[in-house]
């Protein structure tokens, strides 16, 4: 065991964060710390950490044992660049390193016992850089670096020219070189972007220490913990497993809650009933026994009302008119920034009723894409078209549709009269606005809360085709699947942006992928995405991407080939894809023939089950004869188009 954790109970004047929190943490264990915002999962960390004193209670690290953790928003020491930060973690072997040098060049002039003397300092100092990595630690450096998102001409950027977020990725990187035996982490994927998120959770997977990590991203927490420690009114209830295996667990312990609760609260309506019933009487025997009931109800200790998950919070989106089936239509669509070229020629259509997700690395012009749909930025060049009876919502990163003047129940009222005060409440309590948070005025917000206050506003529109800009982004786990439940049950068509890969496979049909100023259509949610896109990636690179689907997700701009064998090579790639495409589209045709074929059969066996039935033809037996084989041979050929449509259908 590494860590212990007992009895911790915490209070902010008169509000109970967390009492009598009790867990532990075994040595190479992964945890992750659960439950709604503000629930008490910062507090609990920065009690672990000794930032923040408990009220009562014992934390107890391990003898010999070191932490490191990242706050949210975690700086470093801007003075640096990026590197030389990094390089302060390894400052041991660096000096180790120099007197190495400076050993080597005493032993040139030097002879007799000083040599010796030398000889045997210089052993021990290699020895010592050796087995501390000094042979490795650059490229390690360079390898954490890299997977977090920062490319070498980076590398030696000042840390004071850095975003908030490029600042906690460079704290991160610090963090992981410095390999504490307990990393506790605090919201550490909200400013990496797919590719680094996924590095992180191979680099956690093999760390040789202890985890604890607090995270909306429940993927993340999918892939990465083995122990779910979750945080509900101020207690903690250890769950083994990762957050799925907590999730379905959860819902079985608030389900017997519940029933607990509600058979004891009709057991105490019941005694009640009986009681106030043996008053009436006005007997001495009745009172008594009315009294003596009194005691035992007494004595009964009352259960707690269980938390309701998402209680009175069921949003529903319901377009005011149906679009046609063409939603949106992109033909060749290019857009760059000086020399920056995001997206050359792209070209993809929606059909009404999709749900599509666009994935790629920061920085390829995802965001860029949706605004010029939104006519917020012009392309360079393309066309767009829109089908009919089109009405988009949009919901962007900047909040352009909000008023600061106002409160945010005046934001929801002056925008929908019609709703009365108790659904505007529900709503803002939907996206963590509750209490006196919705006389807040828009103005004093945080980027994070204006951004559930866009998306309460969205909500509530009519609109048949949205646009969503990182729609999750500050929403916790609770508030997430609020919006997944109605997303998935809104009759009109999606079009978002999210790093969220839970989300997205909760509510993805098609995947775009941009990569490489183009992009890859996958038909599927993101577990599809994940085991097909090793094999496209390869199948598409260096050719003009053409996939076939619902959509085309077309063309990039083609390197001009060096030479004839390379010419000869693209040629043979752009062959096979037609190729592909062809095999495809004689496989769906086969699969067509079949459907229509077995339709048939199955409509011809019955009309034979419905003669062989009729009594009329009780006595001729030779009709009846030709019936039966007839429905064998139907039968029988039913039974081969059946295991013809499963090949077929793969």
């Amino acid at each position: 065991m590494i860590l212990s954790c007992q009895n911790i109970s915490k209070s902010f004047l008169e509000k109970k964060i967390l009492e009598n929190v009790s867990f532990h943490i075994e040595d190479h264990e992964k945890a992750a710390i659960v439950g709604i915002n503000g629930a008490g999962k910062t507090t609990l960390l920065r009690i672990l950490t000794g930032r923040l004193a408990p009220d009562a209670g014992l934390v107890t690290l391990s003898k010999n044992k070191t932490l490191g953790y990242l706050a949210q928003n975690d700086t470093v020491d801007t003075s640096k660049t990026i590197y030389g930060e990094l390089l302060t973690v390894k400052s041991e072997l660096i000096n180790l390193e120099r007197r190495i040098r400076e050993c080597e060049i005493s032993m040139q002039s030097s002879q007799g016992m000083a040599l010796e003397n030398l000889m045997t300092q210089y052993t021990s100092l290699t020895h010592a850089y050796e087995t501390g990595g000094g042979y490795t630690y650059k490229s390690e450096l360079t390898g954490v670096l890299k997977g977090l998102g920062f490319t070498e001409a980076e590398f030696e950027k000042p840390i004071s020219t850095l975003s908030g977020g490029q600042k906690t990725r460079v704290a991160l990187s610090r963090l992981l070189l410095q390999k504490p035996d307990l990393i506790i982490l605090d919201e550490p994927t909200n400013h990496l972007d797919m590719n680094s998120i996924s590095w992180l959770e191979t680099y956690l997977l093999n760390y040789k220490g202890a985890v604890i990590l607090v995270s909306h991203d429940r993927f993340f927490l999918d892939r990465i913990s083995t122990k779910i420690i979750e945080i509900d009114q101020s207690k903690a209830t250890a769950f083994q497993g990762n957050y799925s295996d907590y999730a379905v667990k959860k819902e079985q312990l608030r389900t017997a809650a519940r029933n607990a609760y509600l058979n004891q609260q009709r057991e105490i309506r019941r005694q009640e009933e009986v009681i106030e019933k043996l008053r009436s009487f006005n007997r001495e025997k009745s009172i008594r026994r009315a009294e003596s009931r009194e005691k035992m109800l007494d004595k009964i200790e009352v259960l707690e009302k269980p938390t309701e998950a998402r209680a009175d919070m069921h949003l529903k989106l319901t377009p005011r008119r149906q679009s046609g089936n063409d939603v949106l239509i992109v033909e060749d669509l290019s857009k760059s920034y000086g020399q920056n070229l995001l997206f050359e020629r792209v070209s993809f259509d929606i059909k009404r009723g999709e749900h599509v997700a666009i994935i790629g690395d920061n920085g390829t012009g995802k965001t860029t894409l949706l605004k010029i749909l939104n006519g917020i930025i012009p392309g360079d060049s393309g066309r767009i078209r829109l089908g009919a009876n089109v009405e988009i919502g949009y919901y962007d990163q900047e909040h352009h549709v909000l008023h600061n003047e106002k409160t945010l129940f005046e934001e929801i009222s002056d925008e929908y009269p019609t709703l009365n005060n108790t659904e505007i409440r529900n709503v803002l309590a939907a996206f963590l606005f509750t209490g006196e948070d919705v006389f807040k005025r828009v103005g004093a917000l945080s980027g994070g809360e204006r951004g559930r206050v866009s998306l309460a506003k969205l909500m509530l529109g009519n609109a048949n085709f949205l646009i969503l800009d990182e729609p999750t982004n500050h929403l916790d786990i609770v508030s997430k699947e609020i919006l997944e439940d109605a997303l998935n049950s809104y009759k009109g068509t999606i079009l978002y942006v999210s790093h969220d890969r839970y989300f997205i496979n909760k509510t993805a049909h098609r995947i775009l992928d941009l990569t490489e100023r183009t992009f890859v259509n996958y038909i599927g949610n993101y577990d599809y995405y994940l085991e097909k896109h090793e094999s496209a990636t390869a199948f598409f690179e260096g050719t003009i991407k053409t996939l076939s689907g619902k959509a085309a997700a077309g063309g990039s701009q083609q390197a001009a080939p060096g030479n004839a064998n390379e010419i000869s090579a693209n040629k043979q790639d752009w062959k096979s894809q037609k190729e592909e495409q062809a095999k495809l589209r004689k496989q769906k045709n086969d699969l067509k023939k079949c459907e229509d074929k077995i339709a048939s059969l199955e409509l011809k066996l019955k009309e034979l089950d419905t003669m062989l039935s009729d009594p009329a033809l009780g006595t001729e037996v030779a009709k009846l004869q030709a019936l039966t084989i007839e429905q064998a041979q139907v039968t029988s050929e039913l039974e081969a188009l059946y295991s013809q449509w499963e090949t077929l259908a793969q």
